[in-house]
């Protein structure tokens, strides 16, 4: 209700009045409910939430999307890391290729291992049937090719001149082959073998010097071989055998001796270097052995008893007609 200026009292809102028919409205306010306005606000914070809610929709796309990116940009990178990686391989291998193609074509590469004087050769030759006899010290092993490989095609033409000489038939492969086949597997094998042994018994020897020592250990054989596939006799070849196969192994053995430490690897290093050196020998001798003898029969003559006469008995008949015979003569003279 509402005091006019008169101290009158009449209806605070009037045109509610009219609109409800005249008759008075009356709001206890003591009686209202406190949450009248809840559905105001209720709508507020659904409002609030929605947009909160949209917020976190809209930030976890940026992240997602900022992910992307990264995710594209990283393999983006990887990619790019992959192919440099790739491309640097190849150019590793292409020179890799180019380097092996052109070794056979540069003669550089193998002129430290044949650049020496005829004057170091003759020595070294020398030296090889001289053995050494300080063993407390490492040895010094020429490190170079040329006197090894000009001893190992000697002993494949002395080996050859063997061959003809002897009659031999290789039914499979040429003579020069075989030849060629047995000097250079031996060097290179035997090389190749006690290296690794040497390797194994911890001896402090190069596989170039191991292929130098060798090789101008073969000296003896071609001495030796040289000798006995001229002159036939086998007790000059087991006395130049013993000698000058001999002074050559112990030279050999000495400088191994010297490079070895512990009694069981030298024993066992030098051993095996020794049988397989002197053995070779023997089988470059008797391979051709039957075939020796037998030209040696040919050129002094087969070893023939001399004739012997035998008493033998004579038969009957033919007696008898000895004795007409002897009468019908004595008749007829």
């Amino acid at each position: 209700k509402k005091i006019n200026e008169f101290g009158e009292t009449g209806p605070a809102f009037p045109n509610l009045e009219r609109l409800w028919g005249g008759g008075s409205a009356v709001i206890d306010m003591e009686n209202m409910d406190d949450t009248s306005g809840s559905s105001f606000e209720d709508m507020g914070e659904m409002h609030q939430r929605m947009k909160e809610e949209e917020e976190v929709t809209e930030e976890a796309a940026a992240a997602e999307d900022g992910e992307d990116g990264e995710f594209l940009g990283m393999k983006g990178i990887k990619g790019q890391l992959g192919r440099q990686v790739a491309d640097e391989v190849w150019q590793a291998g292409k020179r890799q290729a180019s380097k092996a193609f052109n070794l056979y074509a540069n003669i550089d590469i193998l002129r430290p291992y044949f650049d020496v004087e005829p004057v170091q050769v003759r020595n070294r030759l020398l030296e090889s049937l001289i053995p050494v006899r300080m063993i407390n010290f490492p040895q010094k092993v020429a490190g170079e090719l040329y006197g090894p490989m000009m001893l190992v095609f000697t002993l494949v033409a002395i080996l050859l001149h063997g061959m003809k000489t002897s009659g031999t038939v290789i039914r499979e492969g040429t003579l020069m082959g075989t030849a060629i086949g047995t000097c250079f597997g031996y060097w290179l094998g035997v090389s190749s073998f006690i290296y690794f042994l040497a390797y194994l018994c911890n001896a402090q020897i190069t596989m170039l010097q191991m292929l130098s020592l060798l090789g101008y250990g073969l000296f003896g054989h071609c001495v030796v071989l040289l000798v006995t596939y001229n002159v036939h006799f086998h007790s000059l070849f087991y006395i130049l055998w013993l000698i000058i196969g001999g002074l050559s192994t112990i030279r050999m053995v000495a400088v191994l001796l010297s490079r070895t430490v512990g009694q069981t690897p030298r024993l066992i290093l030098c051993g095996t270097l020794a049988a397989l050196h002197m053995l070779f020998l023997l089988y470059l001798h008797f391979t051709y052995h039957k075939i020796v003898e037998g030209i040696l029969d040919t050129l002094e003559g087969p070893n023939i008893p001399p004739i012997q006469r035998v008493a033998r008995d004579v038969p009957v008949v033919s007696a008898n007609l000895v004795n007409v015979t002897l009468k019908a003569v004595g008749l007829a003279s």
